[in-house]
């Protein structure tokens, strides 16, 4: 199995959390993220983010677009069963804030369900100081919070 494959099938062994993709959709997202990570060949974990000039259309990404003029929003982070709990989404979120700061932004943002609940995702934000930034009823009937973690200047963050 390719590590696109790889990488395919365990975001669609999450698609409650972070929807299907298809093999065009995964790599556009590829090849327009701001930074993309995996590990194990992409059948332990990965990340994808983008920046706020990204032509992305998800209704998140969106909201984060409305309100900010720079930005990295995460898209998806996805640990595999098997991988969690050694560290590997906190080695992908430490690895995208050192990018973010060298490309001068000052804040990563993400969203997280709120229902369907995501505890786990809602637990490991929390420990790595993401606050809260407002709610959504999306129209596919899940309610996200918004989240972001300042990462630069204090005076950047309305930016």
């Amino acid at each position: 199995m390719s590590d696109h494959d790889a990488m395919l099938a365990l975001n669609n062994a999450h698609k409650v959390e972070t929807g299907f993709l298809t093999p065009d959709e995964l790599t556009s997202m590829l090849n327009t993220a701001f930074c993309w990570a995996e590990k194990g060949g992409g059948r332990d974990g990965l990340l994808i983010s983008f920046d706020q000039d990204a032509p992305y259309e998800s209704p998140n990404f969106l909201w984060f677009k409305a309100r900010y003029d720079r930005f990295v929003y995460v898209d998806r982070v996805i640990v595999a069963p098997h991988a969690r709990g050694q560290g590997l989404a906190r080695a992908f979120y430490l690895d995208l804030i050192e990018k973010a700061r060298g490309a001068g932004h000052a804040r990563i943002v993400c969203e997280i369900n709120l229902d369907p609940p995501n505890p786990g995702s809602v637990a490991f934000h929390d420990a790595m100081g993401f606050l809260e930034m407002g709610q959504a009823l999306l129209e596919n009937g899940k309610t996200v919070s918004y989240r972001g973690l300042p990462i630069g200047d204090e005076n950047q963050q309305n930016t």
